[in-house]
């Protein structure tokens, strides 16, 4: 006899046994007493058929359960691992002593075999395979981006025509969001970018007595460079995941199959409204920045360098240019551009599943950064050749 001893303290565990039946030849009983649920420690069907097996001329196995307390599907998915290798082993099996419950979930999982196929195997392709998938992932990626391209140009086109059919209220909406309602995050990180490029510049200057340069490095990295950047990086981990997680989740809902069934166009009633509110409202909040960035800078170099006020202020007039705002006011621009162009395709190539919403949102922030920086080399390299 071998029986799988119980847990300390758990008289209902999982109990088997093993016993000769004396009513027929070359037959044995396996016997099954305790609870036999998921929760409680079960026994391995190979170790089970290892001690059938290991008797001598056993021609039959006969399952009993009359000492049987509890059951679910644990035991269901043991008696089929253990019929299988019995029926492998070609012996024969009775199922008589099992509860009628036991025996109607029995008949049903092995009443239509599996079809030959069916089971998903593991396949790990080769690095050509998984280069060539890629590469191919990458052309449909930018077809799509492409053909998106071409649609917002030609909505955008039917709107300077007065053809383009999406709500003015919603643009307002937009602008407000992503104008007015950014300030507070735009406020902080311009002031202290001011401060950290006043402290950068101190250190260096206050060696040579030029402190009062402070104010020209501050002044024309925030207006040619920093303002703008600091705007774009944020509207893309603000703004442009908001348009991705709402296109998104209106793919998911199918709220933009329902648009497209009525007659709305998505790019002119969705898209076009979100690129227009981000395209005006950056350089406008690039403006803002530069204003709280100087005055960071000022801050440092009126209470750490003991710099007057009028000063700094007149050193600060004097160092920017006219064509420093422009160039930052541009940049800001494409930025803003960019930002809307990428949260708005990445929420509409996403799939439909929630899942599927927090990987274009995730994208969407990632695709954004980088093409802002792209964006901001290009264009830095433009204004070299042309001497701005």
């Amino acid at each position: 006899m071998a029986e799988l001893e119980p847990q300390v303290g758990a008289a209902q565990a999982a109990r088997w046994q093993v016993e000769g039946d004396l009513s027929a030849a070359g037959a044995v009983r396996l016997r099954f007493a305790g609870s036999w649920r998921l929760q409680d420690r079960l026994p391995a069907a190979a170790s089970v058929y290892e001690q059938l097996a290991a008797r001598a001329g056993v021609r039959k196995v006969v399952l009993q359960a009359d000492q049987l307390s509890n059951w679910d599907s644990g035991l269901l998915t043991f008696l089929v691992r253990l019929r299988k290798l019995i029926a492998e082993a070609g012996l024969e099996i009775d199922l008589s002593g099992l509860p009628a419950g036991v025996q109607r979930l029995l008949q049903l999982a092995t009443a239509v075999p599996e079809r030959a196929g069916a089971r998903r195997g593991v396949t790990r392709d080769n690095i050509l395979a998984r280069i060539g998938k890629a590469s191919q992932g990458y052309a449909k990626g930018s077809v799509d981006v492409i053909r998106f391209l071409g649609e917002v140009t030609l909505a955008f086109g039917r709107m300077l025509r007065g053809r383009a059919r999406f709500r003015a209220g919603d643009l307002f909406l937009i602008m407000q969001e992503v104008g007015a309602q950014a300030l507070p995050i735009i406020s902080l990180i311009s002031f202290l970018v001011g401060v950290i490029l006043a402290f950068m510049g101190a250190i260096q200057l206050t060696q040579f007595g030029a402190q009062i340069f402070v104010a020209n490095l501050v002044g024309i990295g925030m207006a040619r460079e920093m303002a703008a950047m600091m705007v774009g990086i944020i509207l893309a981990g603000r703004t442009g995941a908001a348009f991705a997680a709402q296109l998104g989740t209106m793919q998911v809902n199918e709220e933009i199959d329902a648009l497209a069934t009525l007659g709305f166009p998505p790019i002119e009633f969705l898209v076009l409204p979100r690129m227009l509110a981000l395209v005006l409202m950056t350089p406008l909040l690039c403006i803002y920045a530069n204003l709280m960035g100087i005055l960071g800078g000022a801050l440092i170099g009126v209470t750490v360098l003991d710099l007057p006020p009028i000063t700094y202020l007149q050193q600060t007039e004097g160092a920017i240019r006219l064509t420093d705002f422009a160039g930052g006011l541009i940049k800001s621009a494409v930025y803003g551009a960019v930002v809307a162009i990428v949260g708005c395709l990445r929420g509409l190539q996403c799939g439909r599943s929630s899942a599927a919403v927090g990987v274009a949102t995730t994208s969407a922030v990632v695709t954004s950064i980088v093409f802002i920086i792209v964006s901001m080399a290009i264009l830095t390299v433009v204004y070299n050749v042309l001497g701005i």
